[in-house]
């Protein structure tokens, strides 16, 4: 059995993609800001437990950056196809609908869920070391 795609204005995959980039900016700065936390728990603390759990949010947030760029990669991706689609075919282009980005929703969703996450159990950890 065979599942249609849903098809959508190109106005709406367009909005999509604008507000994906932007989240995503805003996560690196966060995480920039978050590693700057980490870095001064590190300068007061030798314990090895800390130490511990200090690495494990430093690699974490450097699997989120990867996650990120990924993103990023691949919605540049699909708005460049989406504009190379417009420039073949120009005609009507704003009452054409295009075919969804589902599986990149979905990606973006996934990414902001697991974000959220790992924010709360870094604030959950840092407020245990006040």
């Amino acid at each position: 059995m065979t599942t249609a795609t849903k098809r959508v204005h190109i106005t709406d995959l367009h909005s999509d993609h604008h507000l994906w980039l932007n989240s995503l900016t805003f996560f690196k700065e966060e995480i920039t800001i978050l590693e700057r936390r980490l870095e001064d728990v590190a300068r007061r603390n030798t314990e090895s437990e800390v130490l511990a759990n200090l690495e494990h949010f430093q690699n974490q947030y450097i699997r989120q950056r990867e996650v990120i760029d990924e993103l990023r990669h691949d919605i540049k991706q699909h708005e460049n196809a989406l504009e190379k689609a417009v420039r073949e075919n120009a005609t009507a282009v704003d009452h054409r609908l295009f075919p969804d980005h589902a599986e990149l929703r979905d990606r973006m969703i996934i990414f902001e869920r697991l974000y959220a996450e790992l924010k709360a159990e870094l604030m959950h950890w840092l407020s245990g070391r006040l």
